[in-house]
């Protein structure tokens, strides 16, 4: 399907109906709104909401080519993000990488749970970020902390190039230290003490993972989405990890699966931290498990 008619018919409202029929037609969920974030794009505007004063445009040939190549991305399911490059996230845009996940909405509850447990956000806090990919939790946290200073860690080098970029976009890098390093080995470098640790860690059962949308299984990186055969290994390794370089008044929280927020508590509590809360999404599931490191509250309180 042809997304632009050649001549002065060929305007920017044709283009957003044709594609918008095409990704339809290929499954994408949200195809009018993909559109239009391709078209703006396309068209160098600010967002998709500057396409409403130009509808009735004639669509530039080159922007049209372009366009057309950037639905037909999408309509074969590539997510939007991977063809910008790009991802909104908090109050940031991150460049993504094959080696990062796509920071997504939900895993926005773990930064809004931390912060709800900061009293004063000026106090000099330490932060480590497990599994750090973009560096979306840790930049977050760091951009609305501002004497705050954080390590993040992940096993790809690429998502450690990416998440020093971000860093670097936002004027951060100088409060962020991020590096390749395991959690399977101890972490010996990294002993803390850190006020809050953070971490959106493998959560996706093994049995599952032919079964997510094609934007996820397709273009996500696998390390990051496997978790095992009940999607809970990274835990089993990360809360007592974690449970012993909190200080003493310090916060653990981590994103769950949609159903996993009993057992990540289990465990939590199994590595003696203190009673778990649940931090819900803004469909109501239990999205972030956060637990402090002891009774007694220092830094920051609940």
């Amino acid at each position: 399907m042809t997304l632009s008619r050649r001549g002065p018919a060929a305007t920017l409202a044709h283009a957003l109906a044709a594609a918008t029929e095409r990704l339809t037609a290929a499954g994408v969920p949200d195809a009018r709104g993909d559109a239009r974030v391709l078209a703006a794009h396309v068209l160098g505007l600010p967002s998709p909401a500057a396409l409403g004063l130009r509808l009735g445009d004639p669509m530039p040939a080159a922007a049209a080519t372009r366009f057309e190549a950037l639905v037909a991305r999408r309509a074969a399911r590539e997510p939007v993000g991977r063809i910008l490059g790009r991802r909104g996230f908090w109050t940031l845009d991150l460049a993504l990488g094959p080696d990062t996940l796509e920071p997504r909405p939900d895993t926005e509850t773990v930064v809004a749970a931390v912060l709800e447990r900061v009293p004063d956000r000026a106090a000099p806090l330490a932060l480590l970020d497990l599994g750090t990919g973009t560096g979306a939790i840790l930049l977050a946290l760091l951009s609305d902390l501002p004497n705050a200073r954080g390590v993040g860690l992940d096993i790809a080098a690429g998502a450690v190039a990416a998440a020093r970029a971000n860093a670097a976009a936002h004027g951060l890098d100088g409060r962020a230290t991020v590096a390749v390093a395991d959690w399977r080995d101890g972490l010996p470098d990294w002993p803390g003490p850190f006020d809050v640790i953070v971490s959106n860690p493998p959560y996706i059962r093994a049995g599952e993972l032919a079964a997510l949308d094609p934007e996820v299984r397709g273009h996500d990186p696998a390390v990051a989405l496997d978790g095992g055969a009940d999607g809970l290994d990274a835990y089993r390794i990360l809360v007592p990890l974690a449970a012993a370089r909190l200080r003493s008044g310090g916060w653990l929280a981590v994103e769950v699966g949609h159903d996993q927020a009993d057992a990540v508590a289990d465990l939590m509590h199994a590595a003696g931290l203190g009673p778990p809360a649940r931090a819900r999404d803004l469909g109501g599931r239990a999205r972030c498990v956060i637990a402090p490191a002891c009774t007694a509250k220092k830094r920051i309180v609940p």
